[in-house]
């Protein structure tokens, strides 16, 4: 009789708590329409409702502030790429020389170009970060499964658009690059010297091949930008993830002025961050070799990519087999597709999880040594090393994070007798 009460006790709580947070949302969001009859306007209410009066945890932290820095350096690769293409020529007997034009003939050409090269650099700090914070705090675990695979695929396109980018300055790296990179197509059983043949416009890497990358280069943030509208949906359809893993919605407070002011705030020390690489140190993260017009005849001694790629590129050469390590390289951002189908524990912030934040700060170490080795020479220990942390990112997607989520799970209804 005390276990049926104490069950109807529970039931009825849970309820009142859900139609509590179900309030909570209505009110926060109708609270302006309400007040100013401007909002009663379709489109001026959905701004409303979904910039101003949008309930948000309270609890956020400025972690939170990287999701809408990386819209701000969308937009800023945008109007700058936009800017570029006005003096850029898409030939190879020119590419290289527009570059130069822009940086000393067009007025504030060196400002505009250095804002585009390092602001790439800019928005893969910012993804990265915006990644392991969604992994520390559980940001892929249920309702937010597609919000999460959303963002892997903007993350593909992401990478998609920087390579095809780091081509058009048509320096010996970008024509390395783009060879090295398209003929790993040929590893496709059926097909791939068809698929390589199309890509390059021809039999070599020639003029085609950089018109085409311009091309796609040009069309790919606009496509990504649309797909953020689409990822910003279901962001806003779940609402954002709670630090402390609870969707009650109980504690949810306006997105304005709140959370307005903290990325502000954050955007403020980001565009600090960002102005002392493009006025003092604007080659600091571009690789040198690249200032030097492309040579399809003399490959560059230590040929590498951008710093970005640099833990997905030692995968690649950590494995011997050719198609074998396109497959993993590949394999290393879609396996975080998995994540939110095999977690299966009940926490979501990590600070709660004593067992995996062990193994999380481990991954953020190995990622960076990933990127540390994909830089280095292709010799002992590079090579031993990149295939040790080859081994321990996969096993951490692959099965660390569904065994550990078993064990919390056990832990959290284990009963003392």
């Amino acid at each position: 009789m005390i276990t049926n009460l104490l069950k109807k006790n529970d039931l009825g709580l849970n309820k009142i708590v859900k139609q509590t947070a179900l309030a909570t949302r209505t009110r926060a969001r109708n609270v302006s329409v309400n007040k100013f009859r401007w909002n009663k306007n379709y489109l001026l209410g959905f701004v409303d409702s979904h910039l101003i009066h949008y309930p948000t945890p309270i609890g956020l932290t400025y972690a939170w502030s990287f999701g809408s820095l990386a819209g701000m350096c969308l937009v800023i690769q945008i109007i700058s790429g936009i800017l570029l293409s006005t003096h850029y020529t898409a030939n190879i007997d020119l590419a290289f020389a527009s570059v130069e034009y822009i940086m000393r003939d067009v007025p504030n050409g060196w400002f505009i170009r250095y804002t585009h090269a390092n602001g790439a650099s800019m928005f893969f700090i910012v993804v990265y970060s915006h990644i392991f914070r969604g992994l520390y705090y559980g940001s892929y675990s249920k309702p937010r499964q597609l919000l999460w695979c959303s963002g892997v695929i903007l993350f593909l396109l992401v990478m998609g658009t920087a390579f095809t980018g780091y081509v058009l300055p048509w320096g010996q790296m970008s024509f390395w690059g783009a060879t090295v990179i398209t003929n790993m197509v040929t590893a496709i059983p059926f097909g791939g010297q068809t698929i390589v043949e199309w890509l390059w416009g021809g039999f070599t890497v020639n003029a085609p091949t950089l018109r085409r990358f311009y091309s796609v280069h040009f069309l790919l943030p606009f496509i990504i930008a649309g797909l953020t509208l689409v990822h910003l949906a279901l962001l806003h359809k779940d609402g954002s993830n709670s630090p402390i893993g609870s969707d009650t919605g109980v504690d949810d407070v306006p997105f304005y002025p709140y959370y307005f002011a903290k990325d502000l705030f954050a955007f403020t020390c980001f565009i600090l961050f960002f102005g002392i690489f493009v006025f003092f140190f604007p080659n600091l993260l571009n690789h040198p070799d690249n200032c030097i017009p492309a040579d399809p005849m003399e490959t560059p001694k230590h040929l590498v990519p951008e710093w970005y790629f640099l833990p997905f590129y030692a995968i690649l050469r950590s494995i011997p087999h050719k198609a074998a390590g396109i497959v993993a390289m590949g394999g290393s951002i879609l396996v975080m597709l998995l994540i939110p189908y095999t977690y299966t524990g009940y926490i979501r912030n990590t600070t709660y999880r004593p067992i995996f934040k062990i193994f999380y700060w481990l991954l953020v170490a190995d990622f960076l040594t990933l990127m540390w080795v994909g830089q280095a020479p292709i010799t002992d220990p590079f090579i031993a090393l990149g295939q040790l942390a080859s081994v321990y990112y996969f096993s951490f997607f692959l099965f660390l994070i569904p065994i550990i989520g078993i064990i919390e799970t056990k832990l959290v209804n284990y009963k003392v007798n």
